[in-house]
């Protein structure tokens, strides 16, 4: 009898381990990765904190896309700069492509609301060159989400205005 329940309660121990783990792993900040079948995806318009920095700290406007699931995905970046200066008709217009990259997504890593996309990508305008690796950290949800671009050794810190980052 009491062998019977000793099995009755380590098979319910058991079973609430496994049955809280998806829970736990959660709350520790483990993390799927692509060999787990993550699937990350988003568009939307950001702006750069900052713009091009100083000492004229023109805004910088960006159209960002990207998708990763089953192993495979890609990043489209375009940064859209005014050609007038600032305070002159049309200063507003962001018409100057400033920046544009487009690359593979190899691997993407997601703790909490945090996803982390690495790549390569081929980069025209500021910091151009031909399969340059590239890090994307975002961080989940819509307007105020963020995005740090890594590329060319520059970094760019963008703040989601339009749009959604999902995973």
């Amino acid at each position: 009898m009491v062998r019977r329940k000793s099995l009755a309660a380590l098979v319910a121990a058991v079973a609430l381990v496994v049955g809280l783990a998806p829970a736990l792993l959660a709350q520790s900040g483990a993390s799927a990765s692509s060999e787990a079948g993550a699937s990350v995806r988003g568009a939307g318009t950001t702006m750069v904190e900052g713009g091009t920095g100083s000492p004229s700290f023109i805004p910088v406007l960006t159209k960002v896309a990207f998708h990763w699931a089953k192993g495979s995905g890609a990043f489209e970046c375009l940064a859209l700069a005014p050609s007038a200066p600032a305070g002159q008709p049309d200063s507003g217009n962001f018409d100057t492509n400033a920046m544009y990259v487009t690359g593979e997504i190899t691997s993407a890593r997601i703790r909490g609301d945090q996803a982390i996309l690495r790549g390569t990508a081929e980069v025209t305008g500021v910091g151009a060159g031909s399969d340059l690796p590239f890090t994307v950290t975002l961080t989940r949800g819509g307007p105020g989400a963020t995005l740090v671009l890594e590329i060319s050794g520059l970094t760019f810190r963008e703040i989601l205005l339009e749009g959604e980052f999902r995973f």
